[in-house]
């Protein structure tokens, strides 16, 4: 039982308070479950995508709930079971105890998957250990069994526990997902609007194709066929940004922000967002190299 790995692991977080060792552990599994799924061939038939994989691929600075993907090609009949009984394996080697369920719905094209584990926790020494008994580590795996068509993706690498490939859907493609969300969701993350900040930075262009195919495949714009220029889109952006309350997008987020980034999150409002809207037109106004 490899449980000392994730002892030290655990001790590298450095952690601050409570809620960033209980983060830390939840990333810790995740990494663990990737290893699991690489090495079970689930990256022969799907791609990494979401939040998860901006934090884990790219150093994204917050933590993320869900290990989410996406099927390379559409197949209604996908089942994770296969995939569930390798992770059980794979994560029981390292000292957990899983409940593991397959939640999904026949009519849905989202199939979710989870893992639950009430043993790990008992098993580490916290710098923050709690009065009463540590809650369940829970990680939910959804996976779009129908994707919109135009995602490109790229090989990567998860290094912990050990050095496996996964497959993960590049930069643009992950941003076309980001604002797809931000303007479809009927509720705010502030989450997704951490991310847009941290793509806007990186001067990140979103896939075009693959954000047309998800606004006419789902969404209020759905079958009405609009035409997703930069302009348009910078258009909705800025409505979403004079219409959201950022208080709340900022009590969204808080939980997942290690105590020593919170200062990120003071200039949060829209005259911020603003700000990094335009920053966006300005990448989506430069000329391509060649």
């Amino acid at each position: 039982m490899n449980t000392q790995i994730i002892q030290q692991r655990l001790n590298q977080y450095k952690a601050q308070a409570p809620l960033d060792e209980e983060n830390a552990l939840k990333e810790i599994t995740q990494e663990i479950a990737l290893s699991g799924l690489s090495r079970a061939g689930f990256f022969k038939v799907a791609a990494f995508q979401g939040g998860t994989c901006l934090r884990i691929c790219h150093g994204l600075r917050r933590f993320s709930e869900d290990l989410d993907f996406a099927l390379d090609t559409p197949n209604p009949s996908f089942n994770w079971q296969p995939y569930l009984k390798s992770l059980q394996t794979e994560l029981e080697a390292y000292g957990y105890q899983l409940e593991i369920s397959d939640r999904s719905s026949l009519k849905s094209t989202v199939k979710v998957g989870f893992l639950k584990d009430s043993s790990i926790g008992n098993l580490l020494v916290f710098h923050y250990p709690l009065k009463g008994p540590r809650k369940s580590l829970k990680i939910k795996l959804e996976i779009d069994t129908n994707p919109p068509e135009g995602s490109s993706s790229v090989q990567s690498y998860a290094e912990f526990p050990l050095t496996v490939p996964i497959v993960a859907h590049d930069l643009p493609s992950l941003f076309a997902g980001k604002i797809h969300a931000i303007l479809c969701r009927t509720w705010g993350k502030g989450r997704d609007w951490f991310d847009f900040n941290w793509y806007v930075a990186q001067k990140t262009l979103p896939n075009f194709k693959l954000l047309d195919a998800a606004f006419q495949q789902n969404g209020p714009w759905q079958d009405r066929n609009p035409q997703i220029t930069p302009e348009w889109l910078l258009e909705k952006l800025e409505d979403k940004i004079k219409s959201t309350e950022w208080n709340k997008q900022k009590e969204d987020i808080v939980r997942f922000v290690r105590v020593s980034d919170l200062d990120l999150l003071s200039p949060w409002g829209k005259d911020f967002f603003m700000d990094r809207l335009a920053i966006l037109k300005s990448t989506l106004d430069a000329p391509e190299q060649p």
